[in-house]
């Protein structure tokens, strides 16, 4: 059991440039109880495609900008100051909303180690990897893929 606190200096997170996530704690530093990190998103990307996990809460806070989320079958607009808590098998996705750029702080709690999916998916922004690989990795990092008509028809 973790009993000191962990502190994450900016200077020292890994930032992942191509995707523009910054690492900040897996979950074999808090001792499973929680990953996070941060992502800025560029006007109009998409961060995610619909997906969910089965095992995992996923938090959202906008640090900055505005950020266009499904959650279930609903689309909604957070904006800067905003919080949401997306539970466990419910389909999700999201995107930089309006013109300016987003920063979001994510934490996952009861999540499996994500570091790697986030150097896996960096390999994808960059051309490296193929994406089809992200699918062969759901259970690993419980993160499952779904389709989503609501998001299609955004």
């Amino acid at each position: 059991m973790t009993t000191t606190p962990i502190v994450v200096r900016a200077a020292q997170a890994e930032v992942l440039s191509a995707s523009g996530v910054t690492l900040l704690a897996d979950t074999p530093a808090t001792d499973g109880h929680l990953t996070s990190h941060r992502s800025v998103f560029q006007p109009g990307k998409e961060g995610a495609p619909p997906h969910l996990h089965r095992e995992a809460s996923e938090l959202f806070y906008i640090l900055s900008g505005s950020l266009r989320v499904l959650t279930g079958e609903q689309l909604i607009t957070l904006d800067q100051g905003d919080f949401l808590v997306v539970p466990p098998n419910t389909p999700h996705a999201f995107e930089a909303a309006g013109g300016d750029q987003t920063e979001v702080l994510f934490v996952l709690t009861h999540a499996k180690p994500r570091f790697d999916y986030y150097r896996l998916l960096e390999g994808v922004y960059r051309g490296e990897t193929d994406p089809a690989v992200l699918a062969t990795t759901s259970d690993q990092f419980d993160n499952h893929y779904v389709d989503s008509p609501t998001w299609k028809n955004r």
